[in-house]
């Protein structure tokens, strides 16, 4: 296991360093303003998807699949693959046809001219939020199967080759070609990951692993739509500010989901199929053993990570992104914004230990109801405090929701080990 973290830890760091080039080739080459502005504004639907499907697809679909038997388990597969594909594809649609209208509600504060080719960005990266959700239901099936080193190597080959894309590209084309290569990026994930699902078989709709993932996702998607909905939010109040706040922000935030997904997948990701067989054996003991071990593992690696920032970040920023259209204040700035959310690494990735024990156990209700909770108390704080203290306010707001949103699920969490490990025990007695 060991071995397998360490291996995954190396792989999540070059597919994260990799995902991170992207924004940074269009920003260290065309600055932070209105176009780069536009393009990340473009993105946050998508990244809605992406939050949504992966998070909440991964953790309903994996513990499902874990223990079934290889004729039922691709059978299942292609039907819960087949069943989003058609769900998505449908979304995009309706969205592409009223693109004009959500963009505008996203980004009041844009010019006109910023409004027009945040549509046309949006519209090109409607085709990635398909494969956002593609790729989540891919990894959820190499989760399930415990083959967690291909889903990695591929997203580095699709990373490459984005990135090649995107540098022979972007000085022709402009803006515009970055938008393609985030869809380019997501298509050749979709392909390389697809032999998973093996030979065509007819799904089974109204299979035991289906009907299951449907009940478990009703009251879930919703939920974590609303809760995923950050992104859309911080889009809105910086689209008021001064042009390029959005960029900042949007980096800061990029690189810390970075971190996340580094550490999340090397620590936290290879820990599901164990805690949904020790929960199905009702191993409450194991259970929280495994649990507590990879939060102290992650609760280490995130307080580190943030404390390395707040002593060299500047300069090692500076290093990353100080050059071609990026200026020294920008720097500044945006080193400051990753000070103020170093919260939503800590309280992030603690977090997410947390809400996987909860899927493990099959209750996908506690974990979103309780973010739901912080979250509706947060936003109308969030918005006072940006209205007094601008970007800065946004990333402190967020670090304190994040964190106490964990402290608030780690409580919950033990009392229904707790629970239970009691309940057990009188059955066996």
């Amino acid at each position: 296991m060991i071995r397998l973290s360490l291996t995954l830890a190396a792989l999540a760091l070059c597919n994260a360093v990799l995902a991170m080039l992207i924004p940074w080739y269009v920003v260290t080459r065309m600055g932070v303003g209105i176009e780069t502005d536009a393009f990340f504004a473009s993105g946050a639907l998508s990244q809605l998807i992406f939050l949504v499907a992966s998070f909440s697809l991964t953790q309903v679909i994996v513990p499902l699949l874990a223990t079934e038997d290889e004729k039922t388990f691709q059978r299942d597969a292609w039907g819960l693959f087949l069943a989003i594909s058609g769900v998505f594809v449908l979304l995009s649609a309706g969205l592409f046809v009223t693109a004009p209208y959500w963009v505008s509600l996203i980004v009041p504060g844009f010019s006109a001219e910023a409004l027009r080719l945040t549509v046309m960005l949006s519209r090109i990266q409607l085709l990635g939020m398909i494969g956002n959700a593609l790729v989540a239901v891919l990894w959820s099936v190499y989760y399930a199967r415990q083959r967690f080193l291909w889903a990695e190597v591929s997203s580095v080959l699709a990373n490459v080759v984005a990135l090649v894309f995107l540098y022979w590209t972007l000085a022709r084309y402009g803006i515009v070609a970055a938008a393609w290569a985030t869809v380019l990026n997501l298509g050749l994930k979709v392909g390389l990951l697809m032999p998973i699902l093996g030979r065509w078989q007819k799904p089974n709709w109204n299979s035991y692993a289906i009907k299951e993932a449907w009940r478990r996702i009703k009251p879930f998607v919703l939920g974590q739509t609303y809760a995923k909905s950050e992104p859309l939010i911080d889009r809105f109040l910086t689209s008021l500010t001064t042009a390029g706040n959005l960029s900042l922000l949007y980096f800061g935030q990029q690189i810390y989901s970075a971190i996340n997904l580094v550490i999340v997948k090397a620590v936290s990701t290879p820990t599901v199929p164990r805690l949904a067989i020790a929960a199905k054996n009702r191993d409450w003991r194991s259970f929280r053993h495994v649990y507590r071990e990879r939060l102290i593992w992650i609760l280490v690696i995130a307080i580190t990570s943030s404390s390395v920032l707040f002593f060299i970040g500047e300069p090692v920023l500076r290093l990353m992104i100080g050059h071609g259209g990026i200026s020294t204040q920008n720097v500044h700035m945006l080193w400051w914004i990753m000070v103020a959310l170093a919260g939503l690494l800590i309280g992030g990735t603690a977090g997410q230990v947390i809400s996987t024990a909860f899927y493990a156990i099959g209750d996908t209700r506690t974990p979103t109801m309780l973010f739901i909770g912080t979250y509706t108390v947060y936003i109308p704080l969030k918005i006072l405090v940006f209205l007094r203290y601008g970007v800065i306010g946004i990333a402190v707001a967020t670090s304190v929701h994040m964190t106490v949103n964990f402290l608030v699920q780690l409580v919950v969490l033990e009392r229904a080990i707790t629970r239970n490990r009691t309940s057990t025990v009188e059955l066996a007695v």
